[in-house]
């Protein structure tokens, strides 16, 4: 075999363990964005939980203020009915009495059912911190378990890269730079074995001169179709 190729196989070794690390690294991502959306569904829930439970406090804030100040219009109008000589007047304070008097009624009765609203948005709000709260610790260990296996991953592909750093050396610099343009196309890998006289990876045969001197180790060649380098396999 051409030693430069021994070269470049060896170069595309460390590749494959370089791939083999960050396929690893990406199969957590769906575990993790699971377990992501499972948490965030919780979250979700305990927020609207709280913000309906601020809604129903501020709801009863909004109807004790209003019912303060119907209560002083119905002072305020009492004191004038004090005054009031004319008949006419004195029976439009009463209707204006009477009037507001039931509006107090209605706005006082659902004052009573705010505090009911409360009551059962501040229950929301428990029985979904409950469930936040559970469902964080049953994530803890697994969480902890990814977290573990991707530092163990990312010391394994740092080493993996330095490796492969270390193959780049030995490649000279025109050969390295079409090993690199060939795995920047479509070719899976840059090298392929030649397979019963054919081209390993698009399988078009190669020429039997070129087949030669491919055996015997004399050249480097590329197949003329996909344009990946081919070797003789032991």
């Amino acid at each position: 075999m051409h030693p430069d190729l021994e070269a470049l196989l060896a170069l595309q070794e460390r590749d494959k363990d370089v791939g083999a690390v960050k396929k690893a690294m990406e199969a957590l991502l769906p575990e993790e964005a699971a377990l992501d959306t499972e948490l965030n569904a919780h979250v979700k829930a305990l927020e609207d939980a709280q913000r309906a439970a601020a809604g129903a406090e501020a709801r009863k804030s909004e109807l004790e203020a209003r019912i303060a100040g119907y209560k002083r219009m119905q002072e305020q109008r009492r004191q004038q009915l004090d005054y009031v000589r004319e008949a006419k007047e004195a029976s439009a304070l009463m209707a204006e009495l009477d009037l507001a008097r039931s509006v107090l009624v209605k706005e006082e009765t659902e004052h009573l059912r705010s505090g009911d609203a409360i009551v059962e948005a501040q229950k929301r709000v428990k029985d979904a911190t409950k469930a936040h709260e559970a469902i964080v610790a049953q994530q803890t260990e697994r969480r902890a378990a990814i977290t573990a296996k991707r530092a163990e991953l990312e010391t394994r592909l740092g080493g993996a890269q330095a490796a492969r750093a270390e193959a780049t050396r030995t490649v000279k610099p025109a050969l390295l730079a079409r090993y690199e343009r060939i795995r920047r196309g479509r070719a899976p890998a840059a090298l392929f074995p030649l397979s019963n006289g054919s081209c390993g990876h698009c399988h078009t045969a190669v020429p039997l001169q070129r087949r030669v001197l491919i055996q015997q180790g004399q050249s480097i060649e590329g197949c003329e179709v996909c344009g990946v380098l081919l070797y003789a396999a032991e």
